[in-house]
């Protein structure tokens, strides 16, 4: 079919929930509220996050505040506004004083010094040029894939001032817009007020993170704070209340707040080397003055060249403080980085670090809940024989929510063999991450949760230092269980598609419906494993829908492509079908469709529902993803066709092959 086909081959280049290709987050495509906005002269207003109370958070402040809550855009704040003033800089950023949201200042604060990862937040199609229209997006890595936030610029202002954070270029606005978009993906600007400084970084990179306990450091803490500055990791650090009833300590800590690293290095000094940090206030003001401060007498006893290089004096709240003195007044040290690079400061091969993800979906069934864990929820390992400090990190996630901070309880055990090498306590909080050295051998990593829960989606990453990665489980465990693991690895469609295609390079239409019905739909973490499953005929029609080149077949990219889109309205489906149903009413089907921006008039709605509902106007999942699957493909072919125009003409043999085939 060639309608569309260029829009597809671009598309199948990138992966989908990278950041190339990222997910729409609320299912708002940036590109198309755009046009349609500039098309129309309007300035988008962002329904999804609307501007009032409910963004804020209804108990952050008193509703006598709450109701002195300006929303501006930022051309009625200044007179010639602009994303950035001279590119960007941590020392954009100062943090307001409302919203204690250091954790989240301090992660971007980090990220301006690494290009690899800000290029990845902050598009560039945007600003205030002949392009505006009211609307930004900015990307955040949000449970495994990489999504797309889009945003309206009605900022939040009190009493003449910035509600939180403010630019300190008076006409820059990426920093207020930014943290806009994280708000808006954490449910609210409530939900910045005081958080983890780890989950920033990983929401900001889709990176591993390790905390370090400052007070009883590790072994070469300091050669890891080296090893991460040179590899380009984010660092932060975090102080605790010493002393109650003081914000600010003697010497210019501010308690309970959140420092960005900036660097770490040896300087010659007395005769030795003395280990500095460089910290990051986000006010933008407010510096250690104790030893190495801006105006200490420790930089007169420095050579001159290194003074030259590392010594400013100016009040912008960046400071270098002795090792010591870091470990004396702050409690945690967070590194972030894609791999965790940081701990190859002793690295003595050239192993690489490798990565493997698992979804899935923890689910308490009976009393002996660990018991059932053991059995169905087992990810393996194989350490190979070398030598280092630390070869093995496991990150377990929450899927998180954007409405509310509830979470479960949840651990994993790290077993070899019969033994339990590691039984991790349980813990409240998103992330758990922990790095191990371990002796050559097969080891099991079992995630576990409290009882009490109903059910737990989580992620599991194992990083490992190798030249081997994840293996397949040995004859000691169920084929069932392979299995298992199969449909729900995130990145499964590769091995699904070998399975199913045998030996070819391509699936055919009964390929695709064995795939849909006794893979995706019989997957339990779905809950759709009911009814009569993809038909046939349904089958056939989706494959004609990506088969660019009409031949009946689909290839691995195309496959791929369906495999996400898949995805994508399954959790719209479940996330719709509120009393667990199996069915999709006619103001369902109308609501998902908005919030697509597909803007289908209602006569095409009641088309759609007549076409794709039962007697009753229900729409079971199968059919609902071929209705949507065939909207979004359509409009899209359409759009690339008609390149705007609002219009599109037709041969007779592509008319013909277009209603006949597609």
């Amino acid at each position: 079919m060639e309608i569309g086909k260029n829009l597809l081959l671009k598309q199948n280049q990138a992966t989908e929930g990278s950041p190339a290709f990222p997910l729409q987050f609320n299912n708002q495509d940036f590109v198309k509220l755009r046009n349609y906005c500039l098309h129309q002269r309007l300035l988008f207003e962002d329904d999804t996050f609307p501007a009032n109370s409910y963004s804020i958070g209804l108990d952050l402040f008193p509703q006598k505040q709450l109701r002195k809550v300006q929303w501006l855009r930022p051309y009625e704040w200044v007179k010639n506004p602009c994303l950035f003033v001279d590119g960007i800089s941590r020392f954009d950023i100062l943090q307001g004083q409302k919203i204690g949201n250091c954790w989240v200042l301090a992660a971007l604060g980090a990220l301006t010094q690494q290009q690899q990862f800000l290029k990845n937040v902050i598009p560039k199609d945007q600003g205030f040029n002949h392009s505006y229209a009211g609307i930004f997006h900015f990307q955040f890595w949000y449970f495994g894939n990489w999504v797309d936030v889009v945003i309206d610029d009605r900022l939040p202002f009190m009493d003449g001032h910035y509600l939180s954070v403010h630019p300190r270029s008076n006409n820059e606005f990426w920093p207020p817009l930014v943290e806009k978009a994280y708000a808006k993906l954490r449910g609210s600007y409530k939900n910045l007020h005081y958080g983890l400084i780890s989950e920033a970084f990983v929401d900001l990179t889709g990176g591993v993170q390790l905390t370090y306990q400052l007070r009883n450091p590790t072994d070469h803490l300091f050669e890891i704070m080296k090893t991460a500055a040179l590899t380009g990791c984010l660092m932060a650090c975090t102080t605790e209340e010493k002393k109650p009833g003081s914000l600010i300590l003697e010497n210019g800590i501010v308690q309970r707040h959140v420092y960005a690293v900036t660097d770490a290095k040896e300087v010659p000094y007395m005769y030795r080397k003395e280990p500095l940090i460089k910290l990051w206030n986000p006010w933008g003001t407010m510096e250690w003055n104790g030893a190495w401060s801006d105006y200490s007498m420790e930089w007169d006893q420095v050579p001159q060249s290194f003074k030259d290089k590392l010594y400013v004096n100016r009040a912008d709240g960046e400071f270098w403080i002795s090792f010591e003195d870091l470990k004396n007044n702050f409690s945690f040290l967070s590194i972030c980085n894609n791999f965790p690079t940081f701990l190859d400061f002793d690295k003595k091969s050239n192993m690489s670090w490798s990565l493997v993800s698992y979804f899935n979906q923890l689910s308490p069934e009976g009393s002996n809940f660990r018991s059932t864990l053991s059995k169905n929820h087992q990810y393996f390992i194989k350490v190979p024989e070398f030598t280092t400090k630390d070869n093995v990190v496991v990150a377990l996630m929450q899927r998180p929510s954007n409405t509310s901070r509830t979470l479960a309880l949840m651990g994993f055990q790290l077993k070899k063999g019969r033994t339990i090498v590691d039984d991790n306590q349980l813990n409240k909080t998103r992330d758990i991450t922990i790095s191990y050295h371990l002796k050559p051998g097969d080891y099991i990593i079992i995630p576990t949760t409290s009882p009490q829960n109903q059910e737990l989606k989580f992620l599991l990453r194992i990083f490992l230092r190798s030249q081997v990665n994840i293996r397949k489980p040995n004859n000691e465990f169920t084929a069932e269980m392979t299995k298992d693991m199969l449909v729900l690895d995130p990145d499964n469609y590769e091995r699904v598609f070998l399975r199913y295609a045998y030996q070819n390079s391509y699936l055919d239409a009964s390929q695709l419906q064995r795939i849909l019905n006794d893979v995706l739909l019989k997957d339990p973490m779905t809950g759709l494993g009911t009814g009569d499953g993809f038909s046939f005929d349904s089958c056939k029609s989706l494959l004609a829908l990506m088969d660019i080149n009409a031949n009946g077949k689909l290839s691995f990219q195309q496959f791929k492509r369906l495999w996400k889109a898949f995805k994508k309205y399954e959790y719209v489906f479940g996330r719709e079908d509120g009393n667990n149903s199996g069915f999709l009413t006619v103001s369902n089907l109308r609501r998902i469709v908005q919030e697509t921006g597909l803007h289908v008039s209602d006569k095409v709605l009641q088309l759609l529902v007549l076409r794709y509902g039962d007697s009753t106007q229900r729409i079971n999942f199968p059919d609902f993803f071929c209705c949507m699957f065939r909207l979004e493909i359509m409009t899209k072919a359409f759009l690339n066709l008609s390149k705007n125009s609002g219009s599109i003409c037709f041969t007779e043999n592509e008319w013909m092959t277009m209603i006949m085939y597609c």
